[in-house]
């Protein structure tokens, strides 16, 4: 039943795939994230330079603090003209004013660069659900959150970086106007911080993505556990289900832990870069020959600007740099960009391969297909054969890119099953769906042709004839599943896809209106796979493959005769009946 249901309705539209398998991104590199940060960001230089000119403009206090402290106190208030170290605070004042001015255009300026940032990642989420069209809205809303979270991570990581280089270059230009030679002192710890943070990084980003994927299993196991409680209870599962929930958080704490327990060795390196070189201050600013106001004002600098500044960078980047590299990274698996129109059209073959394919439908259930390989050439005509429940939908969604692969890949016309332009490929299942409106409607549905023509080969002539034509109105509840099967064979047949699929789509047909309809399907080109209802379909088939659960084997009908016993026993009750 559950492949049933994944079928319902898949007439409705060509088919478009899953997604596939996820870009998997090395947790400590940048990779398609950087680049497209980079792309962003690099598309908007007007604002890239507003933003340095209003950095520039904020920074100002600070750069100007120390120099305007010293002079307060050596020249005004120590040097008893009390008035001119007033004079220096309130020029300090109008400076404060001023950067207040900046540090404004400075958050509307972060603004116009990350909204943008955030419409591209939307519109690639959306492209990409759009490609899949797998109807998960739960991944849409959880891909959607990542978005948020990467837009204000961004606009998190420009802010410190920004206030940051331009807080380290209003320190050193201020040191360097009252004691040159505390810059060539203090900057080598500085360094030392600063590299032993960068060291932390990458583990740092491993440890985040491994929380947040925790985070997310245990909300995934609670809500699958709420939505089951009732047939948890009626099965007498409910330690069993327990204890994986628990198990589920007991693995976020520890990846928690871990986080934490190195996230707190930032203090070690606002250690080195921020509180030694205060040390450095305070033990050779006398030597140098600095006067109290001196001392204060290159003090002041570090403790007021320098260690603020290293520690919101440790801090902010250690926190948001992460989020925005795991966030980028989720959206990326979640929602990978399609393919450029010229890469999808180059599936119109309807060829395939399939190597080393192995499916589950889990990821602690049984494969239902494991270590497949199959060719298919173009123009092939293939049957699938075998007992209920072995495989057989399941191979056909793989080909039809419904389902991705666990391992291995599926190719169709050489491009990825699940990327190829879904009018390449239909797949019609047992379940025939027909919508209400008039038959014509019905039929053209997929595509175009010469309707009759199509009409008469698959042999739904009379059928044509009793709903009274082709602008009849269809109400596809009085139809009988025969009749709904033939419309939608009808409208698979006027289709241009290059592989048709037939998943038991003639079960509903007697024996001569199957064997005439997938006659047509042969006689009309491209590459025909048959899910087979009855033996008779691997008769007419130019191949057979018979999965028997344990293994496949492919060839003719007379090869596996000789070849599978399964395959003879299949025949031999065929022939009986």
């Amino acid at each position: 039943m559950r492949l049933r249901a994944r079928h319902d309705g898949v007439l409705l539209r060509p088919l478009a795939g899953r997604g596939g398998a996820p870009l998997r991104l090395p947790a400590g590199r940048g990779g398609p994230r950087l680049t497209l940060v980079r792309q962003v960001l690099g598309s908007r230089p007007r604002l890239l330079w507003a933003l340095a000119g209003w950095s520039v403009v904020e920074a100002l206090p600070m750069a100007a603090l120390g120099i305007v402290l010293a002079h307060a106190i050596d020249d005004g208030f120590a040097a008893g003209e009390p008035v001119t170290g007033l004079l220096w605070l309130g020029a300090l004042g109008a400076a404060w004013v001023v950067g207040a001015v900046g540090a404004r255009q400075v958050v509307v300026t972060i603004a116009g660069l990350v909204e943008p940032f955030r419409e591209a990642l939307l519109s690639r989420v959306v492209a990409g659900v759009l490609h899949r069209a797998d109807g998960d809205t739960a991944a849409l809303a959880r891909t959607n959150l990542q978005v948020e979270l990467a837009r204000d991570a961004l606009a998190a990581v420009i802010t410190v970086l920004r206030s940051f280089v331009f807080s380290l270059a209003g320190v050193i230009i201020g040191l360097a106007a009252l004691v040159p030679e505390l810059v060539v002192l203090i900057l080598p710890p500085v360094v030392a911080g600063l590299a032993l943070f960068a060291a932390s990084l990458p583990a740092l980003a491993r440890r985040h993505r491994a929380f947040l994927l925790a985070d997310e299993a245990t909300a995934e196991s609670v809500t699958a556990m709420a939505a089951g409680l009732r047939d948890v209870s009626a099965a007498g599962a409910e330690e069993r289900i327990g204890d994986q929930v628990v198990a589920r958080v007991d693995a976020q704490a520890r990846a928690g832990t871990r986080l934490a327990g190195l996230t707190g060795a930032r203090t070690l390196t606002l250690a080195v870069g921020g509180w030694l070189p205060v040390v450095i201050v305070l033990a050779s600013a006398p030597s140098l020959g600095a006067g109290p106001g001196v001392v204060l004002g290159a003090l002041t600098y570090v403790t007021q600007s320098l260690v603020p500044a290293l520690s919101n960078l440790f801090e902010g980047l250690g926190a948001n740099g992460v989020r925005l590299g795991v966030s980028l990274g989720r959206v990326l698996e979640s929602a990978p960009v399609p393919p450029p129109r010229s890469v999808l059209e180059g599936g119109r073959s309807g060829g395939a391969r399939l190597r080393g394919v192995r499916f589950a439908y889990g990821p602690h259930a049984e494969p239902v297909l494991d270590g497949l390989d199959l060719d298919l050439a173009e123009g092939e005509h293939l049957a699938v054969v075998g007992p209920s429940g072995i495989g057989k939908s399941t191979l056909a969604s793989l080909l039809a890119g419904l389902l991705s692969p666990d391992a291995g890949w599926v190719l169709v016309g050489g491009i990825r099953a699940d990327l190829i332009d879904p009018v390449n490929r239909v797949l019609v299942p047992q379940e025939a769906y027909v919508f209400r409106g008039t038959l014509l409607e019905n039929l053209m549905y997929l595509g175009c042709g010469e309707i009759m023509a199509a009409v008469r080969a698959v042999g739904a002539e009379d059928l044509v004839a009793r709903l009274g034509g082709l602008e009849a109105d269809v109400d596809p509840a009085l139809l009988s599943p025969a009749e709904r099967q033939l419309i939608t064979l009808v409208r698979a047949y006027l289709s241009p896809a290059r592989l048709v699929i037939l998943d038991e789509a003639t079960c509903h047909l007697d024996a001569a209106a199957e064997a005439r309809a997938e006659e047509a399907f042969a006689r009309r080109g491209g590459t025909l796979v048959v899910i087979a209802h009855r033996i008779s379909s691997a008769v007419r088939a130019r191949r057979v493959l018979v999965m028997d659960g344990t293994g496949v084997m492919l060839g003719t009908h007379e090869d596996l005769l000789d070849r599978s016993p399964l395959y003879a026993d299949l025949v031999g009750h065929w022939r009986i009946a």
